[in-house]
């Protein structure tokens, strides 16, 4: 029998946090290999997106495929949009990142310092209304150029740069990879220039991709800013882990601790963390400290459940809920009433019935929650929780 040791405990709950085992994503990896493989030998590739629900793991994903990327020397940037951000400021310093990786491997000095010269007018360029206070200087010590990628209308500019940048990794032999996360909130303006510039370097059959992570609507909004966008990227959903996977997120950082787990412990943990990968992280993690000794069992998971879920109840559902005003509150509770324990996608008409209200009044508190990430329109006239269990969630806690 082996006493644990919580300072060994192996389990990282935590936003974007990669855990101690990347279980059940061996496909999302093996077709970026594939993705990779395929532009360095200059065969046309789709830009990949990564979609599902928060805590399923796509930012842990986005950051692994980043690691992948830049083990074969590539050079890459990454973005976290936000909802009221130009993607200017973000994409130069993602691709200023991305030439400092490659630049010192390229033979002619001066064509690299003439496209940081690019991405530094890119990035100067503001919308005509922009404030003076904003005008911001990126910390590239070239002059900016012009008459390249400084037009003003982010498609045009967008394309011209990423061409000049992805001419940079043709000439030595690798390419770029922009990792954009949280993708669905990136302007719309925006949104149709990525498209645009993607569709064009595909064309060219330049080095250059986008990988993208967002919410289950991402494909929905990319489609809305250009009916090609369904071609144009490879959609991967990035889903719940299945019962192996979910095993072995737990068994494999245990063992290398000599711990093991009694297999009705596993099931039990199954049953609580329903393989969403963050629950897994979560209730591993508390039920780690719980447990006396090694093996864990059925009944270390029983007492350690009730305090995993007031964690999950603070860290988790919590700070996202204390986001939301009483009005988007109050939307929630009744998505959460119509759409019970399982979290089912509801009926907007429906939210407004069961509220007595019309659904006209009800829009500002729907498209707040929608951009504060709560909820997502599934298809048209439906709504759901972006946040697995948020409907039990909110059931268990009602206002």
């Amino acid at each position: 029998m082996r006493h644990m040791d919580p300072v060994r405990n192996p389990y990282a709950p935590g936003a974007g946090q990669r855990p101690p085992e990347l279980a059940g994503r061996d496909t999302e990896l093996s077709a970026f290999d594939v993705v990779l493989e395929r532009i360095a030998h200059g065969r046309p590739e789709r830009s990949l997106v990564l979609t599902g629900l928060r805590g399923v793991g796509k930012t842990v994903l986005l950051n692994q495929l980043r690691s992948a990327a830049i083990a074969r020397g590539w050079g890459t940037g990454k973005i976290e949009a936000r909802p009221d951000q130009s993607l200017r400021r973000p994409v130069s310093s993602a691709l200023h990142m991305a030439l400092r990786e490659l630049g010192p491997r390229h033979g002619d000095q001066e064509s690299v310092q003439e496209v940081l010269g690019v991405v530094k007018a890119f990035a100067q360029r503001q919308a005509p209304d922009a404030k003076v206070r904003d005008r911001w200087q990126p910390g590239i010590d070239v002059p900016a150029a012009t008459g390249r990628a400084d037009s003003g209308d982010m498609e045009i500019d967008l394309v011209e740069l990423l061409s000049d940048a992805a001419g940079v990794a043709a000439d030595v032999g690798s390419g770029i990879a922009l990792f954009i996360d949280e993708m669905q909130d990136v302007q719309a303006d925006d949104v149709s220039a990525i498209c645009a510039a993607c569709h064009e370097l595909s064309q060219q059959g330049a080095p250059l991709i986008v990988v993208g992570a967002g919410l289950p609507h991402l494909p929905a909004v990319l489609s809305a800013s250009k009916s090609y966008s369904e071609r144009l990227f490879r959609y991967l959903r990035i889903d719940r882990l299945d019962r192996a996977a979910a095993d072995r997120a737990l068994v494999g950082p245990a063992e290398r601790e000599d711990v093991v787990f009694e297999a009705d412990a596993l099931n039990a943990l199954y049953a609580a963390a329903d393989g969403y990968p963050y629950f897994v992280q979560a209730y591993g993690k508390v039920t780690w400290d719980v447990a006396a000794t090694s093996p864990i069992t059925a009944a270390d998971v029983a007492m350690a459940a009730p305090a995993a879920e007031a964690e999950l109840a603070v860290g988790f559902f919590g700070s996202r809920y204390d986001r939301a005003t009483p009005a988007e509150r109050e939307y929630m509770h009744a998505m959460a009433d119509l759409g019970g324990p399982g979290g089912a996608a509801v009926g907007t008409s429906d939210v407004a019935v069961s509220l007595g209200r019309k659904p006209a009044s009800l829009s500002p508190a729907r498209d707040a929650l929608i951009k504060k990430g709560l909820v997502y329109s599934a298809e048209r006239g439906q709504i759901a929780f972006t946040v697995p269990h948020f409907g039990r969630y909110l059931l268990r806690h009602p206002d």
